[in-house]
């Protein structure tokens, strides 16, 4: 079981939103659905090349309470830093929920 008060991170989870951009595809901004209280656990960063950009990714595992729906489109956000989400599993029959996710270092 996970300590409760280990849950020190304020997190909003965002779903995407779709709009048509007019020229038959889609255009995809995000909307706050909800506010979490999480625990964010930071692993080894890896650096890589993204058309032509030098960048590192940071690698997170985001524990936080159950019965949230995720897809991996919804992100998390902590101020000015994004989460991606890559992958989750349910903790303790569904309690919990434990994200795989990484964000970019600037």
């Amino acid at each position: 079981m996970i300590d409760p008060g280990r849950l020190n991170t304020r997190l909003v989870l965002e779903v995407p939103v779709e709009s048509g951009d007019g020229q038959g595809g889609v255009t995809r901004s995000y909307a706050p659905q909800q506010v979490v209280w999480a625990r964010v656990v930071q692993h080894a960063a890896r650096e890589g090349v993204d058309a032509d950009a030098d960048r590192a990714m940071l690698r997170v595992t985001i524990t936080l309470r159950g019965g949230v729906a995720l897809t991996r489109a919804h992100r998390l956000i902590d101020g000015a830093r994004i989460y991606r989400i890559i992958s989750w599993r349910d903790i303790d029959r569904g309690a919990w929920l434990e994200i795989d996710a990484e964000t970019e270092l600037t």
